[in-house]
Parts: structure tokens; sequence; C-alpha cells
């Protein structure tokens, strides 16, 4: 069940390298000065291709029968991984509200179990058109959220700005999808607004024609997007459509690349799935 918390929103911050990180901080100190309480959860993805790159580990993706596609996680692209999101984005984000008088702390998914939730076995993958099934993957979803901490972290006046990777339940650092565990983590505070800002405006209709945009998404109505969606952001609306089931009553995709893309996305730019 969802937990009373000194917290109003949720807001994901995907990895784009196009996302303007400083517009970001500034429309987040603003409102946190203003007295809105939120958990902030971000991605690296960009970074963590290029940093992979350079080090001779290049970025490897697998696409499922249903048409997701997930980055292949083994043991060395963990450790890239874990230093690109729990370092460089992670404590470059700290310390940009930091800068702004925000008093924020960067935790991963893992720290105190903040995420938890199972390891997966095996992953199935299509190559060639054959279903391959990929073994030793550092993968997994969030089930668990350990919103005690973040509550308290919160209401002792601390922005928690958290990125996967989560812990399994055995231990493991597990890779996880940035937008359903903030999807998760929405629907465990019992917020009502989940905001996902990323590289485009919204869900467009015709990827990538931002004039296609869609404006407005009923709940009951969702699902039926996953198909229009483009490679990302088929997860965004999976994770949209697990959040409002959970409880939260918006989700916003917004647009990450302008000034004040939060105080935006409140006011109704961009995709707004619910109610």
């Amino acid at each position: 069940m969802p937990v009373p918390a000194p917290v109003s929103l949720v807001l994901k911050v995907g990895g784009g390298a196009a996302i303007d990180l400083d517009a970001v901080a500034d429309d987040v100190a603003a409102h946190w000065q203003e007295g809105l309480r939120l958990a902030l959860v971000h991605g690296g993805a960009a970074t963590l291709n290029d940093v992979a790159t350079r080090l001779g580990h290049p970025p490897e993706f697998l696409t499922s029968p249903s048409g997701h596609t997930s980055r292949r996680t083994d043991r060395r692209t963990l450790e890239i991984f874990q230093m690109v999101y729990c370092g460089q984005v992670n404590k470059a984000i700290v310390e940009r509200l930091q800068r702004r008088g925000v008093n924020a702390l960067g935790l991963s998914g893992l720290d105190g179990r903040i995420w938890e939730g199972p390891r997966k076995a095996a992953v199935q993958a299509m190559r060639q058109g054959r279903r391959v099934v990929v073994r030793d993957d550092y993968t997994g979803k969030v089930e668990r959220v350990n919103t005690g901490l973040i509550v308290s972290l919160i209401a002792a006046g601390l922005l928690p700005v958290l990125t996967p990777p989560a812990a399994s339940y055995q231990g493991d650092a597990i890779n996880v999808d940035g937008d359903r565990a903030a999807a998760r983590t929405a629907a465990a505070l019992g917020v009502e607004t989940l905001v996902i800002l990323s590289d485009v405006p919204g869900l467009l209709e015709r990827f990538p024609d931002e004039a296609s945009l869609i404006r407005r998404i009923p709940r009951d109505a969702v699902d039926g997007f996953v198909a229009i969606a483009a490679d990302r952001m088929k997860k965004k609306v999976l994770g949209a459509s697990e959040a409002l089931a959970g409880g939260v009553r918006r989700v916003i995709f917004a647009d990450g690349r302008c000034r004040e893309p939060l105080r935006r996305a409140l006011a109704g730019e961009g995709t707004v799935l619910g109610d």
C-alpha cells in the first residue's frame, strides 16, 4: 500500500545527450524552494554508450520477441554502468542542485535496497530472426521500493537523486529500466504526478516528427499506445501504465531540452496520460 509521504511528485530525467541538466536543476531548485517536495530519478544512457565504447566494451542491445529493446548487461557492462550512472551522471546532477541551494543526496537503487526485485535467470532475444537465450545477464525489474528510506530523507530536508542499478533479492546489482523504476517509486510513494523528461516533447504519433505530438491520452486508453511508441518510448508508456495502475493520477511525458521543463510539464505541456 502507498505510504503517507512529504512528497508530491516523482521526476524522471532521461539520459539523452540533448537534455539540459542545468535547466532541469534550475527548475527543480525553484520548485524545491517554493515548497514542492519530490524524488528525482535519472538515467544516463548516452554517457554510458560513449564511455563504454571508449573503454573498449561497446554497448550491445537485445530485442525481445515482443519487440522491446534492452541493454545487454554482462559483468563488465555492469561495472561501467555503475561507474557512469552512480558516479559521473549522479554526481553531476547532485552538484548542480547543491550549487543552487538544494541539499541533494545521490543514491543508487542498490543502496539501502531502495529498489529491489528479481534478477532474470535468462533473457530471451531475437538474433537474425531466431529466438536465443542469453545467460549471465545482470538485469531485472523493481518489485519493492524502500519508501521508508526515501520518505525519511525527504522529511529531513534532503532531495533524493536516485539511479539504477537496483538490488536483486540475493543482493546482486541489477540493471533495471529507469522509467519503470520511477513508475514503481511514484506508485509506492502514493504521489499524484510522475513527470518523465526526455529529448522529445512527448509521445509522437509519427516519430521523429515533433509536430505529431499526442497531447492527451485517457487512462483507459494508455495500453493501446504502446504500439505507436517508438524505441525507448515503449518502456515509458509501459511505465506510465504501471504508475496509473498503481494509483498515480497522471503521468506527463515532457521535453527536457527547454528552459523550465518541470514547470512547463506541470502546466500541461507535453503528453498528459491519465486524469
